[in-house]
C-alpha cells in the first residue's frame, strides 16, 4: 500500500489551496486504497483574500493552520516531512502554490521555491519517485527539478511560455487526462486551469492519482 505525501498551500482558490481540488486529490486516493498524509509549510501567507468580493482583506495567516481546515487538522509542518517514508508525493493547485509555495504569481519565470518545499522534493527527484501536480503547480516543476520536464497546466499560453521559459517542455491536455514524463516519473493534470465544474476538475485528477500510484 503506497503512501503519499500530499503538500497544501493554504485554504481557498485566490490565496491557498484549492479546496476542490485538494478533496478530490484525498477521495482518489482513499479509493485507490492508498495511505495519505498531508503537509503544509508553516509561514505566512502572502496575502489574504475575501473569497466573496475578491479583495484583499487586512492582516496576515499562516498556511500550515489555514491548510489544516481542509483536512480536518490531520496535517504536519513540512519540517517534520521525511522522504523515506514516502511513496509518492501530489501537489493540489489552487493560487497558494503560486503566492506562498512560490512566488510565480509575482516572479513569473523568474520566480523561486519556498525552501521547506523545495528541499522536501530533492530526495524524490534525486530517486525519481512519482510526484503528481495539479491546476497551476506543474510551474513549480522546472524550478524543483532544474532539467527539462514534460508537463501540463491545460493550454494557457502566458502560463505556457513562462514554464518553457524555466525550461520545461509545455504539452497541451484536455481537461480529463494528463501528461506523463516517463523519465522522471512526473504526471499533470489540468484541473481548474480549465475545468468548468467539480466534475471535469475531477476527471483528471482521479486519473493522475491512479498513473502516479501505479508509478510507485
Amino acid at each position: 500500500m503506497a503512501n503519499v505525501a500530499v503538500i497544501l498551500s493554504g485554504c481557498g482558490v485566490y490565496d491557498g489551496s484549492e479546496i476542490y481540488e485538494s478533496v478530490i486529490t484525498l477521495l482518489a486516493l482513499e479509493e485507490q486504497g492508498a495511505n495519505y498524509q498531508c503537509f503544509a509549510p508553516d509561514i505566512n501567507q502572502h496575502h489574504t483574500i475575501n473569497h466573496l468580493t475578491g479583495e484583499e482583506m487586512p492582516g496576515s495567516r499562516n498556511v500550515l493552520i489555514e491548510s489544516a481546515r481542509i483536512c480536518r487538522g490531520n496535517i504536519k509542518s513540512l519540517d517534520e516531512f521525511r522522504p523515506s517514508f514516502f511513496d509518492a508525493m501530489i501537489f493540489p493547485g489552487g493560487f497558494g502554490v503560486a503566492k506562498n509555495l512560490s512566488n510565480f504569481a509575482l516572479a513569473g519565470a523568474n520566480c523561486h521555491i519556498e525552501p521547506s518545499v523545495l528541499k522536501a522534493t530533492q530526495t524524490f527527484v534525486a530517486n525519481k519517485k512519482p510526484m503528481g501536480f495539479i491546476c497551476i503547480s506543474p510551474a513549480l516543476i522546472p524550478k524543483i527539478y532544474g532539467e527539462a520536464v514534460q508537463l501540463t497546466i491545460g493550454n494557457d499560453p502566458q502560463t505556457a511560455t513562462a514554464i518553457e521559459t524555466m525550461g520545461g517542455i509545455h504539452i497541451q491536455c484536455p481537461v480529463n487526462n494528463f501528461v506523463v514524463d516517463q523519465k522522471y516519473h512526473v504526471v499533470s493534470t489540468p484541473a481548474y486551469m480549465l475545468a468548468n465544474n467539480i466534475s471535469e476538475a475531477a476527471s483528471g485528477i482521479r486519473k493522475l492519482v491512479k498513473k502516479v500510484l501505479e508509478l510507485c
